[in-house]
């Protein structure tokens, strides 16, 4: 069974952290109605959407991605980089507690979620102004024992390393060349984004379908021509805040009987 995690969002996030952009007024009913679209679709796609409790007077609470770190065997609860959304992390640890064993990262630790891109045994972590060498130096610490690797990547030009690549199949990663070299991927192939469409590179895949911005038409008709099968989204005004479709969810695989 397919669960996906996702967190209202807030009537205060107009006043969400912003690093790369600048702030311009956000509508919260509107960002409101993109959600409710997005967790349709994630339905449709066949996940169980699984509610963390609202938290209004956290403004980036809808963006439950930074929380953690989901893999088979384990949860990682994370530090995020921003020191308020540090609040955010209790109520998704309580959540995450029915489907995964737990690890917390500690002090001087900091690694926001949307810096991660797993694939396979591999972990690429981003360093960036939310996870630091900390945070990446205790991810490899917990994550050794169960057979992943940790590979730190550098990238600029966005907020988080899922800003400017995800991955799309197994073997293929929707990539910003701007922002990230497709050298870190070793032998992994890449779709350059339309280089007009600077942020196109946040997609998120469930099972054969990938979910990509509207926002993004040409980057998309990249991803038709490589015979994927896209289901485009608005999701603009969660975009005025740093975020896109990774951002609002975390997938993982549970048995029936975990619900």
């Amino acid at each position: 069974m397919l669960i996906a995690i996702t967190r209202p969002v807030s009537p205060t996030l107009a006043h969400c952290e912003l690093t790369h952009l600048a702030r311009e007024p956000i509508d919260a009913a509107r960002a409101t109605a993109q959600h409710a679209a997005y967790e349709h679709l994630l339905s449709a796609l066949g996940a169980t959407v699984v509610r963390v409790p609202a938290a209004p007077e956290l403004p980036d609470a809808v963006f439950v991605e930074d929380t953690a770190v989901v893999l088979p065997e384990i949860g990682l609860i994370t530090r995020p980089g921003a020191p308020r959304r540090q609040l955010e992390t209790p109520a998704v640890a309580a959540l995450l507690a029915k489907f995964r064993s737990l690890c917390f990262l500690t002090p001087p630790a900091t690694l926001d979620g949307g810096d991660v891109v797993q694939l396979g045994r591999s972990l690429y972590v981003g360093r960036s102004t939310r996870t630091n060498e900390a945070g990446i130096e205790q991810l490899q610490t917990i994550v050794a024992p169960l057979d992943y690797r940790v590979v730190p990547i550098e990238f600029t030009g966005c907020l988080h390393l899922k800003s400017a690549v995800t991955r799309i199949g197994d073997d293929l990663l929707l990539l910003n060349p701007a922002w990230v070299s497709s050298t870190n991927f070793e032998s992994v192939e890449t779709v350059p984004i339309d280089p007009r469409e600077p942020y196109a590179a946040n997609a998120l895949r469930i099972g054969g379908t990938v979910i990509h911005p509207a926002q993004f038409p040409r980057t998309r008709e990249r991803l038709v021509d490589r015979g994927l099968d896209v289901v485009s989204i608005d999701c603009s005004e969660l975009a005025k805040a740093e975020g896109a479709v990774t951002c609002c969810s975390l997938l993982l695989d549970a048995p029936s009987a975990a619900t």
